[in-house]
């Protein structure tokens, strides 16, 4: 057999690749329940972010229910950076998130300490179960909860993996003289933190540490040194937040810094606590959970999250103003061509569609924004605003590309069959806020041409041109409202706003060849009014679509 050692102090190598492997199956199964458990809790997830007050319990409440359905404290803080980083979050609105997301991945751990009672071999075959689920089902539904299932089955699969392969390398006395000669107290936290930093998941390396307790390998000769390790493990789960919030904007950072905080700040309170309480875990965890070492490694893990939680909620702001003195303010952040989406989002598909979904919203409304200023100027007589339309409509290219990019990589990620149909929906829509925007730049060249040509309208025809605009604002708020909350019920009432808009144009149309006949308008005039009522017109078509889009 391959030997790792030498023959005197033997690690059989495929311990180690067994050990690797387990390992591997733990993390696809995290994988796998992350992904199918955001895909059928979608809508939870965004009605849960929607509902972020000021109430810190609130927000510690989502962080933790977030967090256990994604399995996933470093993917929810991220998002949370994500958010800040959108300006969607205040800073002080992040903390509580941040905390109730380090008291949600806890959950993990308690999964894994199941294998330490009588039901480990039925939970396996929750893999097979959920299989079948999944490859013969027909909702779509049915196979998302058989790939939950079958996730949830691998890891208990990955766990009895590596439990078989710490039980033999038990057997081996250069493992065992190592693992209980690291006694150092900040050694075996610094252990903790490099191993998650690397592998960057707390709860793998819990699992890992459960896995070696149900073998009966002990860290560091027993008592507080295991839970040294677990410290540092929430330290190291931080790396993943630090590193995502490379290249937001100053808050963004701070909310990062925020979530570093809290768990420094957490691990040495309770490094004071294990020092000066050499017999903690004995007299505690032992006691209370006697005879289930991965239990009392999981109850820790809670119990510490939970505690610095209880400890640090009061002093949310003081925490923020701590990161503001860490991360210092900048004269000017990079201003961003969009303001709700972000590549964080990603971690999690059907919160990066609600973005987008609020990106576009925000694209209509600056649609909207420069068709009032076009028709106010022709209306007007006053092109002192027309720069205005030209940079609103640059903008407005830009965005949408920068959607359209983002949509796509949205796309490449595992989402819903109802998610697709709202990615199409989307793509749809930005087409449409394309010809919106071309659609006020033609009305901008009118408001030109009439002023540099001099040309003159009566009263009457401002008149009616700016009872056709109000027509069209009525219309942008029935969208917006329908893009906002993405919901179809207002089409009805948009499509009959939209008649109503035709009939305006054709009646502007009898009206302005009357007046052609009756010599009340010139010819040189013409041109512009029918020109500018029929781009008007448009401007309600498009509206229509977008609202068609949304209740497909």
């Amino acid at each position: 057999m391959l030997a790792f050692f030498t023959s005197s102090a033997q690690v059989d190598l495929l311990d180690i690749v067994a050990l690797c492997a387990g390992l591997g199956v733990f993390l696809m199964g995290m994988k796998l329940m992350s992904d199918s458990m955001e895909k059928f809790a979608n809508n939870k997830l965004r009605n849960l972010l929607n509902s972020v007050t000021n109430n810190k319990l609130k927000g510690v409440g989502v962080g933790a229910a977030v967090t256990a359905i994604i399995q996933s404290s470093s993917a929810t803080t991220v998002m949370t950076v994500g958010l800040v980083n959108a300006g969607v979050l205040t800073l002080v609105q992040s903390v509580p998130i941040i905390m109730g997301a380090n008291i949600g991945t806890t959950i993990t751990a308690q999964i894994a300490a199941l294998q330490s009672f009588d039901v480990t071999t039925y939970l396996e075959l929750l893999t097979v179960i959920g299989a079948f689920m999944a490859l013969l089902g027909r909702r779509e539904r049915t196979k998302t909860i058989g790939v939950i299932l079958a996730g949830l089955g691998l890891l208990f699969v990955g766990l009895d993996i590596m439990s078989g392969a710490m039980a033999d390398m038990k057997d081996s006395p250069f493992f065992s003289e190592t693992i209980q000669t690291i006694t150092n107290p900040f050694l075996l936290v610094l252990i903790g933190l490099v191993f998650t930093g690397i592998i960057q998941s707390s709860s793998a390396v819990t699992g890992i540490l459960v896995s070696m307790a149900a073998s009966g390998i002990v860290i560091g000769g027993g008592g507080n040194a295991v839970l040294y390790v677990i410290l540092g493990t929430n330290i190291g789960t931080c790396v993943t937040a630090l590193l995502s919030s490379i290249g937001a904007n100053t808050n963004g950072k701070r909310a990062a810094v925020v979530h570093l905080l809290f768990n420094v700040i957490g691990t040495i309170v309770f490094m004071i606590l294990l020092l000066c309480w050499p017999s903690f875990y004995d007299v505690t965890l032992a006691v209370w959970f006697e005879g289930v070492p991965a239990t009392q490694i999981a109850m820790f893990h809670t119990f510490f999250n939970v505690v610095t939680t209880l400890l640090l909620l009061p002093f949310a702001n003081a925490l923020v103003k701590l990161s503001k003195i860490i991360v210092k303010s900048k004269k000017t952040d990079k201003e961003k061509v969009c303001k709700f989406i972000d590549d964080r989002f990603l971690e999690m598909p059907s919160i990066a569609i609600s973005q987008a979904e609020k990106e576009i919203a925000s694209a209509i409304g600056v649609a909207k924004s420069a068709l009032d200023i076009a028709v106010d100027s022709f209306v007007g007589k006053n092109n002192d605003r027309l720069a205005e339309v030209e940079q609103l409509r640059v903008n407005l290219l830009k965005s949408s590309a920068s959607i359209t990019k983002f949509l796509i990589k949205v796309s490449s990620e595992q989402i819903s069959y109802s998610d697709e149909k709202t990615l199409s929906a989307l793509h749809h829509i930005l087409t449409d806020i394309d010809r919106l925007a071309e659609l006020a730049e033609n009305i901008r060249r009118y408001s030109q041409v009439s002023q540099e040509r001099g040309l003159e309208f009566s009263q009457s025809v401002m008149g009616e041109i700016s009872e056709m605009h109000s027509k069209l604002g009525d219309q942008f708020a029935a969208v917006l409202t329908s893009v906002e909350n993405w919901n179809g019920d207002l089409l009805p009432q948009i499509e009959e706003r939209e008649n109503q808009i035709d009939e305006c144009k054709k009646a502007l149309l009898d009206s302005h060849i009357k007046r052609l006949n009756d010599g009340e308008c010139k010819i040189e005039s013409s041109s512009v009014f029918i020109n500018l009522v029929g781009n008007l017109e448009r401007v309600g078509d498009h509206l229509a679509k977008i609202a068609r889009s949304v209740a497909q």
